[in-house]
Formats: C-alpha cells, structure tokens, sequence
C-alpha cells in the first residue's frame, strides 16, 4: 500500500486547492512545497528588515464557488468590493474607476464605458462557467464532453445573433482596435487594456489574444484585500480537511516504473534520495519543469517533449517592492487602497513592448502600483507602508545579461517614474528589492520566470493549454497530473485550474 493516495508538488493557491477538495473527499494527500512558506507566487516574505510583500500583490476575481466550497471564510477569509483602479495621468487629471462609476473623462467616454462594460460583462458570463470546468479536447468525445462543447454554444446562442456575432468579431480582436473602437481618452484605452496584457507577451496591437485574458478577468469572482488572508485561508481549509503540508522539502524527481503494461508513477524522490509514494501525483510546478526536469524526456514521447519545449514561458515582467517610512502621497489620487496604473497612452505600452522585445528594458517604463499595507498593517512597521509595482515588458533574456549594475538602472528608471506622480517618494525609501524574470525562476523555480507558466495566448489556452496529451490536467504518464497555472485556465489568483484538477481526479 502506497504512502499516500496524492501527492501535491508546491503549495502555491492551485496545490493548496487541489488538496483541499481530495481530502474532504477521504483522500490521503500530502502537499510537498520547496519554500519555507505555502503560497507560492503569492507567499509573504521579508525584503527589507520589518517589511514584507508577495510577488502577486491583489486579488481580483477569485471563484466565488471555490469560496463557498471550502468554507474559505470560515478560515479567515474576507471578500470586499471590486479594488479602484486609478489612470494616473501626467497632467494630474487621473482617471478613477471606483463603483463602477468612472470619473475623469468625457461624457461621451461615460457613456461609452457604460455600453462597454455592458457588453463584455455579457460576454464575460457566457464564458464564465467554462473557467471551472475541464475543456474536452476535440474528437471521440464521450456524451459528457459533447454536452460542455453544447452548453458553450448554448450561452453563445442566448447572447442573441446580433451580440454573439459581435462576440465573435470582438474576440479576435487587438486590444488597441477594441480600445480604439470605444473611448477617446488615451489614458483610459491604457487603464483598461492593461488587465488584457499584464502578465503576457503581447502588445496592444498584438492579434487574436489578449480579449480572451481581458474576458477571463472580467469574470464574477470576489476580491480580497489581502494576498496573505487568502494563502492563509488556503492552508487552513487544506490542513482542516486531513491534508499534510510539508514546506522547506525539495523533489529531485518524479519516479516512474516501467512494465509490461506501461507507465506508472511510483511517487517522488527527495534531493535527500527518500522516495515517498503514492498512487498519484499532481504537480502545480509549471510544464516544463513538471517534464523536462522532474520526470524527464527520456520517460516521453518525443513529439510531445517537442511541444513542452516550445512553450512560450520567458516572462516579462518584473517586481519592484518599496519599504517605506511613512504613507507616499500621489498628486491627485485622494484614495490609494486600489490599483494605480502608470501608462499614459496605449502607445507607451506597445513602446515599452518594443523595447522588450530587443532585449532591453523601457526608459519610460509602464506599472501597475498597489500599497498593500493599507489593506494589510502587518507587512510594515506602525505607520509605515509597502508599495508594490508590477513592471511591464521587462525582459527574461536582456541585452548583455542581468547583473547588479543593470538592477541598479532599472530600479532607479522605475522609481524616478513613479516620483512623476509622487514628488518626494524617493525620501521615504528605507529599502526596495526589484525582482526581474531571471530573479522569479531562482527564486521561486518558475522556468522563465513567468507568472502565468506559460503564455495565455490562444494557442495555449482552452482545449490547448497547456498542449494536447496534457490538456485535461491528466498527462501521458498515467497517476501525473497537472494542477498549475500552465493549465486551463491560466494563471492570476483564482485556484481554477486546482479546482478543475480535482474534480477529474476524483471523476
């Protein structure tokens, strides 16, 4: 009899899921995670002395049935209202969306936000139910798989043919021509493309994938003011549910025994050599490592170790977190407990991507800024706060190589932007840690350093994600199983592709 029934690798938001739902279902599960923290991407750690931060610093739309089904705020958790989203603007007229009022624009670009969001929360919907569930893949489909590919059509069909016509033009559109189409302000085209392109390689004029993210995002989850409330919530229904968690363990490698009637997995191995078995094993590592480095190609067919070496996986964003002395205060911005973009125009995002995209980092860099000491007192001293900065188009691979003189330049490029709009900010610095895409892969062992685990384009998602063979988060080798952000439906803090793992295992 095996050690365990489970075996989850990493205990980031999706293992903590998965284990989660297996063991209320009677499961033995053990969650084996590297770091000396749960949370993953989103765990708290200290970077400057009394100051903490996480490299996902918001929660946006989090599965409200994920919530209920694991009785999340029973254990903490507390679910507030959508976060305001400020436009900084460098003439101070900022625009805000709060509410679901916007404010600091144009009557017409009013009105035109209310057909808008009208229209795309419709779409959002139709796609909504999708997120949860596992996508078949295409042929010989079972009568369950063929009445998911009917229930799609179905909420496609009830848009209307006028609206699902248009849900389809749209769909396939650039976020500059769905942007342009629109409104007339640019630094409104900007604050709204931006949750289609953060986390990706694409710009606004990239084709054909960034509305399906932009939908995706726009689906009915709750919001949390604190990162860490969730990872705690998190751990506290897995641990409640009869799941051990070990942190501060290291997998070497993922066994696998070969016999007469195939593959099998056996379990893992430890750096230490004690192998620990079980009947399965589900990795939230992203794909290539799952593969390449845990199981290895020489356990795979070669087509398929083909596609999983050519996913899209070099991230390109850095992280940018500010310990300091007391509150930052941005001109014009009256409330700072939201999200504060700095991309004054659809084109200075496509310009920075530019830049990215021959190695080099953007001179006039664009940023999505939160304090997440105002939601969560303890990630700072009394009286003292954390700003934390998403850095678009930041490259994996930069001209030259990345060394400290070339972090050094880049902070000091990233915080002189962010002084444009907080005159003085520089003196309240008491500490800052800026974290590139190669920093993220040695530090949190995420090949490339993507957020995302791979590339959510439309050639990587749905049915596709992360390729076929592995596309239903079970893989070629029977009892591995994928539970990460490199499955569907991608990645950002919503513990579906954990969730829709469990529910095929326990099918």
């Amino acid at each position: 009899m095996a050690d365990y029934d489970t075996i989850i690798i990493g205990a980031g938001h999706n293992g903590l899921v998965c284990a989660s739902y297996l063991a209320a279902a009677g499961q033995r599960v053990l969650v084996l995670e590297a770091s000396d923290e749960v949370g993953g991407l989103a765990a708290s750690r200290e970077f400057h002395g009394g100051f903490r931060a996480a490299v996902a610093h918001s929660v946006n739309h989090f599965p409200k049935t994920i919530i209920k089904d694991l009785r999340l705020k029973s254990h903490g958790l507390e679910s507030v209202g959508a976060l305001p989203v400020v436009g900084l603007s460098p003439d101070g007229r900022h625009i805000v969306l709060a509410a679901g009022e916007l404010s600091g624009v144009s009557a017409d670009d009013r009105q035109s936000f209310k057909e808008y969001t009208g229209q795309m929360q419709r779409f959002a919907r139709a796609l909504e139910p999708f997120w949860l569930k596992t996508i078949p893949r295409v042929g010989q489909n079972s009568i369950s798989e063929w009445l998911t590919f009917g229930h799609i059509g179905l909420n496609l069909r009830r848009l209307g043919k006028t609206e699902m016509r248009e849900f389809l033009r749209v769909f396939s559109l650039p976020i500059r021509d769905l942007m342009d189409e629109n409104f007339d302000s640019d630094v409104l085209k900007a604050m709204l493309g931006w949750d289609g392109l953060v986390g990706s390689k694409m710009a606004p004029r990239s084709p054909n994938n960034a509305i399906l993210a932009l939908l995706y995002r726009m689906a009915g989850g709750a919001s949390t003011g604190s990162v860490s409330d969730l990872v705690n919530a998190l751990r506290a229904s897995a641990t409640s549910a009869g799941a051990e968690i070990r942190t501060g363990t290291r997998i070497e490698r993922i066994p696998v025994s070969a016999s007469e009637s195939g593959l099998q997995v056996m379990g893992v191995q430890l750096v230490d050599g004690a192998v620990i078995e079980a009947d399965r094993v589900v990795s939230s590592a992203d794909p290539q490592t799952t593969f390449l480095r845990l199981v290895g190609v020489e356990k795979l067919e070669i087509g398929f170790t083909n596609r999983i070496k050519r996913l899209r996986c070099k991230g390109y964003v850095a992280k940018l977190h500010l310990a300091l002395s007391g509150p930052p205060e941005f001109e014009g911005v009256e409330d700072t407990h939201g999200r504060m973009i700095i991309a004054p125009e659809l084109d200075a995002l496509e310009f920075a991507f530019d830049d990215a995209k021959y190695g080099e980092w953007s001179g006039s860099p664009v940023m999505e800024i939160t304090l997440p000491s105002v939601h969560d007192a303890s990630l700072a001293p009394s009286g003292q706060h954390v700003l934390s900065a998403h850095v678009m188009y930041v490259p994996y691979d930069l001209k030259g190589g990345w060394n400290e003189a070339a972090r050094e330049s880049l902070g000091e490029c990233i915080i002189a932007a962010i002084e444009t709009y907080a005159p003085g900010i520089r003196r309240l610095i008491v500490g800052r840690e800026l974290l590139t895409p190669v920093d993220l892969e040695r530090d949190h062992g995420v090949t490339g350093g993507h957020w995302h685990h791979t590339e959510m384009a439309l050639d990587q998602m749905l049915m596709m994600r992360p390729t076929y063979e592995a596309a239903q988060y079970a893989t070629p080798i029977p009892g591995l199983y994928l539970c990460g952000a490199g499955c569907h439906p991608g990645g950002d803090l919503t513990g579906a592709p954990g969730h829709n793992a469990a529910l095929e295992i326990l099918k």
